[in-house]
């Protein structure tokens, strides 16, 4: 099904990755020369409530303050209101991290979060997809700040949503066009299989909604020329690597949005252009609206489903 109206809400920034909205229809972002923004409902009013120094990713509500994945400053939180970032954690399991990016924040507070890449950083993303590194992490971080690895060799780990029954964490490895689940209770916990695989592109960012469906983007179609890169001997893919951005694989312009059950059957699906709108990596379903956000545009955009 292809995207109904949808409404493009500018924003004082570039690259509003993530989006989280309040019981006020307010909408919370992170722009990528580190502020933290707070839009309303109708676009009329942007607040800064802060400034983490780095790169803001991945949002969520943790009691009065905001969660934020910064890929490079780590995991951070700011109170609601506004004010000074309190660093959570820059280092989990004996590494550092490289590219923090996204999380989601079960009941109890405890903390489910994705190290992106063990070699590239934000900056060189596009060289993780190609090199298909297997280098991502899920970590979980529980209310008392002890931090353990749920699991590695993930393809670019980067979104992160829980069922509402907390059973599992789902983690999307953008490198291989899958959402993959990693048990948290019952017989299955400790183990890791697939919840949606073969996505037509690949996922960035997923959460929850209010409706029960974890919500898939998927921020581009697959790129052919990507696969073909993937293929060439190393000496040939870090020619590519070095070439100017332009010249390298690129996202295409359609994108969308996939809704499934907790066992992944599918629901909704959105997709196609949107104009003055695309490399949608950020999505939030509220009451049957959806929130998005993007990695390359200076805007948020909203739609029904």
């Amino acid at each position: 099904m292809s995207f109904g109206q949808v409404t493009v809400i500018p924003v004082n920034g570039h690259g509003p990755e993530d989006v989280v909205v309040d019981d006020q229809g307010h909408v919370y972002t992170g722009v990528d020369d580190g502020r933290i923004l707070r839009v309303t409902a109708d676009g009329k009013r942007i607040d800064v409530l802060g400034d983490t120094g780095g790169r803001p990713l991945g949002l969520e509500f943790y009691g009065d303050d905001l969660l934020i994945c910064d890929a490079k400053a780590g995991l951070l939180t700011m109170p609601l209101a506004g004010g000074s970032v309190t660093t959570l954690a820059t280092a989990a399991a004996g590494l550092d991290f490289v590219f923090c990016n996204n999380a989601a924040v079960a009941k109890d507070g405890t903390v489910y979060f994705t190290d992106s890449s063990r070699l590239f950083g934000i900056e060189n993303w596009r060289d993780d997809l190609i090199e298909q590194t297997g280098g991502g992490r899920l970590l979980r971080r529980t209310p008392d700040g002890k931090i353990d690895q749920l699991a590695d060799g993930l393809q670019f780990a980067n979104g992160v949503a829980l069922p509402p029954d907390e059973s599992y964490v789902a983690v999307a490895e953008t490198g291989a066009c899958r959402v993959a689940r990693v048990w948290l209770t019952g017989d299955r916990a400790g183990t890791r299989d697939v919840l949606v695989d073969d996505l037509w592109g690949y996922p960035d960012n997923i959460s929850t909604g209010s409706d029960g469906l974890i919500w898939i983007t998927v921020a581009s179609p697959k790129v052919p020329a990507l696969s073909l890169v993937r293929k060439l001997p190393a000496p040939l893919r870090a020619r590519v690597r070095a070439l100017p951005t332009a010249l390298q694989p690129a996202p295409a312009r359609e994108c969308g949005v996939r809704g499934v059950t907790p066992d992944g059957k599918q629901v909704h699906e959105l997709r196609g252009e949107i104009d003055g709108f695309h490399v949608l990596v950020g999505v939030r379903e509220r009451a049957g609206t959806l929130y998005f956000g993007s990695l390359e545009d200076n805007a948020i955009a909203v739609t029904t489903v």
